[in-house]
């Protein structure tokens, strides 16, 4: 592989999304929670839903906080690394990263200033409120974020006019039924990774016997909305992948090392795809089921990389290793998720006396 710039350009370009989006993704279901536990306070009453509000409003300002730096770093590299692109669809991308910064940044960054400081200084309703409009901050950030990613993925709702593309249809470029498909996916996604957070942390406390109570509020209520997310979230991965299937065949067929066209086309669970030799070693596959899986019947034709000129075709094993390791976290959150809330006690409320060494005045 020669190292051109291009390569180098993607190489940067993928070492900073990746570290960036292990923030947002934690974030957007954090704020959720938090919005979610001071509500059951104000309801209740219960000082221990205040002690685990103040746990996690620390983590998620450090979390918040690195989200905000390396998305900046991102959002620049898209004119450094990719000055063309931007000079070629600015007058798209750069209108929806802007709704992203006064709609969805703006308002979060605004009233997340009142979760911190404003506890004592607001009324414990307007606390409240600012905690929900932090969360609907963030998932208006995901919203804006997705609908230019999609758009990136599947251009819709354009014109080109003297070589540059501009909008047509702004309703077609932001709701759009590919981002109508992917913004979902990616927001179950930030619930479930908050949701399984939160129950490890939870399991831990138990674990080492410290802070009993809060623990157990935390895994009740991490493992009891992972339970019910991730169903949902698998469906909405099927809906994903059969928008991949119909927009981008090729990295369809990379994501399952489908050398050639087959009908009716085997599912590979398993193999280490030779791209030199262009097959799979040591494949573990059930036959006609990539067919199901694609079409919804057994004996569908599914296009191979064969079907694509060589320049065309996307690398082969990042997206066939990266599906792979999805799923498979998908389906151990699953059975971790329901296995859990069949083995965890029956009572799941804490009780409102707490050990001295923990209480907490609420406010």
């Amino acid at each position: 592989m020669d190292l051109d710039p291009v390569i180098l350009s993607r190489i940067q370009f993928a070492f900073v999304i990746t570290f960036h989006i292990i923030f947002p993704a934690f974030t957007i279901g954090l704020a959720a929670w938090l919005a979610t536990i001071e509500g059951m306070r104000l309801a209740t009453g219960n000082p221990i839903y205040r002690r685990i509000f103040d746990f996690w409003l620390k983590v998620f300002a450090v979390s918040f906080g690195m989200g905000v730096v390396t998305g900046i770093v991102m959002a620049f590299q898209f004119g450094t690394n990719w000055g063309v692109l931007a000079e070629k669809t600015g007058s798209i991308q750069g209108p929806l990263l802007g709704y992203e910064a006064y709609t969805a940044f703006m308002l979060e960054a605004s009233f997340f200033g009142v979760m911190l400081l404003g506890r004592q200084r607001v009324s414990p309703a307007f606390y409240l409120f600012a905690c929900c409009v932090v969360s609907l901050g963030t998932m208006f950030s995901s919203f804006w974020i997705l609908a230019n990613n999609s758009w990136m993925q599947v251009p819709v709702g354009h014109e080109i006019v003297d070589g540059r593309i501009v909008p047509a249809d702004w309703r077609e470029i932001v709701f759009g039924p590919v981002m109508m498909v992917r913004w979902p996916h990616m927001l179950l996604a930030a619930l479930l990774t908050t949701s399984m957070c939160v129950s490890a942390t939870g399991a831990w406390y138990l674990l080492r016997r410290v802070h009993l109570s809060e623990g157990r509020v935390m895994l009740n209520w991490g493992l009891g909305l992972a339970a019910v997310r991730i169903p949902v979230q698998l469906f909405s991965g099927h809906l994903t992948g059969r928008y991949v299937l119909e927009h981008q065949p090729a990295k369809f067929a990379a994501i399952e090392a489908r050398w050639q066209t087959q009908q009716p086309a085997s599912e590979v669970l398993l193999a280490w795809p030779d791209t030199a030799e262009q097959r799979n070693r040591f494949a573990l596959e059930i036959p006609t089921l990539g067919s199901f899986i694609a079409a919804g019947n057994w004996t569908a034709k599914v296009t191979g990389l064969d079907a694509f000129p060589v320049e065309d075709r996307p690398p082969v094993l990042i997206p066939f290793f990266g599906f792979r390791i999805m799923v498979s976290m998908g389906l151990i959150m699953l059975g971790v998720s329901w296995l859990g809330n069949l083995l965890r006690p029956n009572s799941t409320m804490p009780k409102k006396v707490a050990s001295s060494r923990n209480a907490v005045k609420a406010s």
